[in-house]
């Protein structure tokens, strides 16, 4: 029996755009996919269903791959790929594996030697990376900064320090609902010569990529309340 594949299938990162952003070889790999894991099978369904595939949805094997799946749970996930079963890896939004508990899934499919086949779609952390203008050599995501003020204000220190000396692009977020008070963090603590670039719903209505100093921003120009956005900070 022929060992299955894991798919890494990319979802859009901002509503309605599967059209312009979604290429046919991932359209190819859904429909090869026999088990579908997913962070929620609502939206994930849904994203399926979007594409217009011919798919019966309710005959779909939709499981789910969580940051409550343990590794344990992905051996015996990445087990199936062994049996002969195409695996598709679905993140919530964007490339799954990146900043995505799909990570997991794939670590052990590696140690099985399970072949695993990352598809083209859009990111958000590379796609901001490109239009920002920083250096893309040398760069480090960071994922979700603290929560607690103080912490975070002290990331923020740490992270323009690091550019600085390691002329590094420093790239991060937060939930959609706390951007505002992380870039007044930013703003706050930073170095007024500093660059920040913010990146706002990219792909999506309200997209906006812009590259200034720290002290040519001003916190009320820009609205990202409950928009997916990705920040980026250059030191040099």
């Amino acid at each position: 029996m022929a060992t299955g594949v894991v798919y890494l299938i990319p979802n859009i990162i901002s509503q309605n755009t599967q059209t312009e952003v979604i290429p046919a070889q991932v359209q190819d790999a859904i429909k090869a996919t026999d088990i579908f894991l997913v962070e929620d099978l609502r939206t994930a369904r849904r994203y399926v269903s979007s594409l217009q595939l011919g798919l019966t949805i309710e005959n779909l094997d939709f499981r789910i791959l969580d940051k409550k799946t343990t590794f344990e749970q992905c051996f015996e996930i990445a087990q199936l790929a062994l049996e002969g079963k195409n695996l598709g890896v679905i993140s919530e939004s964007g490339c799954p594996g990146v900043a995505d508990p799909g990570a997991r899934l794939v670590h052990m499919a590696q140690q099985l030697g399970v072949a695993c086949k990352p598809l083209v779609g859009p990111s958000s952390i590379l796609m901001a990376l490109m239009a920002s203008g920083f250096n893309g050599q040398s760069f480090a995501f960071h994922g979700y900064l603290p929560i607690d003020r103080k912490a975070r204000q002290q990331k923020i220190r740490e992270l323009e320090k690091e550019s600085r000396e390691k002329d590094q692009t420093q790239i991060f977020m937060d939930t959609p609902y706390r951007n505002e008070p992380l870039l007044m963090d930013i703003l706050k603590v930073a170095r007024p010569d500093s660059f920040l670039c913010i990146a706002r719903d990219i792909t999506g209505e309200k997209e906006l990529i812009k590259t200034k100093p720290v002290a040519k921003w001003n916190a009320r120009e820009i609205e990202l309340k409950k928009i997916p956005t990705i920040f980026l900070l250059y030191a040099n």
